[in-house]
């Protein structure tokens, strides 16, 4: 198996543990907005729109915290995969996914070719 250039793997993982600190934050961030975190709310006595607006919220914030925790994940498993000397390379055929690929998705797992099978 070829290996994958160490100078472009080091960018690629300096990039990726931004973005897992982004997401990190983000979540985070959105954890404090949700109203069901407020301990007092359950001894509150809010109007019924009140209680409603709460629940919208709070779907609301859990919707982008999940979808978040996705991508937060996909960032874990990438840089596993850097660790492991895996990265770069198709998790179906093994052959080494372009680099220009790489530089749009960096957490891809599969090679253009594979993933236009994956889609068929």
């Amino acid at each position: 198996m070829q290996s994958f250039p160490n100078e472009i793997l080091k960018e690629i993982k300096t990039h990726i543990v931004a973005e897992k600190q982004t997401l990190m934050t983000r979540i985070a961030e959105l954890q404090k907005q949700d109203p069901f975190t407020d301990m007092d709310r359950a001894n509150d006595n809010a109007a019924s729109d009140t209680d409603a607006s709460e629940e919208s919220n709070h779907d609301r914030v859990s919707a982008m915290v999940d979808e978040l925790k996705e991508k937060l994940e996909t960032t874990n498993d990438a840089l596993a995969r850097i660790d492991a000397g895996t990265y770069g390379f198709c998790s179906d055929c093994g052959q080494m996914i372009d680099t220009e690929r790489l530089s749009v998705l960096p957490m891809a797992t599969l090679c253009l070719s594979c993933e236009a099978k994956k889609k068929k």
